[in-house]
């Protein structure tokens, strides 16, 4: 019985607004400290390098387990 009490009633105005969803968006993006052109470039390249030695290493360890298990099998 309450569930259908709760749905008939009418939105009182603590409801959903566009006009306040965007005001609030802007105002938290504003207090974002976004990165300098340099470090965004030298931090990307620093992600690139590490998944780059990562991948690396997976696939010489990869190939060393192959290289092993056909000397085994």
């Amino acid at each position: 019985m309450t569930k259908k009490n709760e749905a008939e009633m009418p939105e009182s105005g603590g409801g959903f607004s566009f006009n306040n969803f965007f005001q609030g968006t802007k105002e938290e993006l504003d207090k974002v400290v976004w990165p300098s052109r340099k470090q965004l470039v030298s931090e990307s390249a620093a992600v690139l390098l590490m998944v780059t030695l990562s991948a690396s290493l997976i696939y010489l360890v990869d190939g060393l387990f192959s290289w092993a298990a056909k000397q085994v099998f």
